[in-house]
């Protein structure tokens, strides 16, 4: 599934470019998973579970994929620790098993891909 994502996600910036925002790139690659016939779902709310309570602080997720592909996209200059950050507490906190992550800022996006794997401790 990851590999196919993959590929989606190159033919979006091979059409589109680098240069617009992050929004644009979210809409066509949420249009070619939906037609790739994957269940997606987009800016997944994920709560902050902290014993007893649940924290709705507005994280959410860019792309869902089948309940087990964090999709996270950027257009910045270069990714950051942050954005790994962001990436691996999603899979934390939501238990998902796998995450990429999109750098469409990029001249070739298959350079601008980062693979994360949740490994529970």
């Amino acid at each position: 599934m990851a590999y196919k994502v993959i590929g989606l996600a190159i033919e979006v910036h091979r059409t589109l470019g680098p240069g617009l925002l992050e929004s644009a790139y979210q809409e066509c690659l949420l249009f070619e998973i939906t037609n790739a016939g994957l269940k997606v779902e987009k800016e997944k709310l994920l709560p902050i579970k902290y014993k007893d309570i649940e924290l709705n602080h507005g994280y959410k997720i860019d792309l869902l994929i089948e309940d087990k592909l964090v999709i996270e996209l950027k257009t910045v200059e270069n990714f950051t620790t942050v954005h790994y950050a962001q990436i691996l507490t999603y899979l934390k906190l939501g238990k998902y098993p796998l995450g990429l992550l999109f750098n469409f800022n990029s001249k070739i996006l298959r350079n601008n891909i980062k693979r994360f794997i949740n490994t529970p401790s």
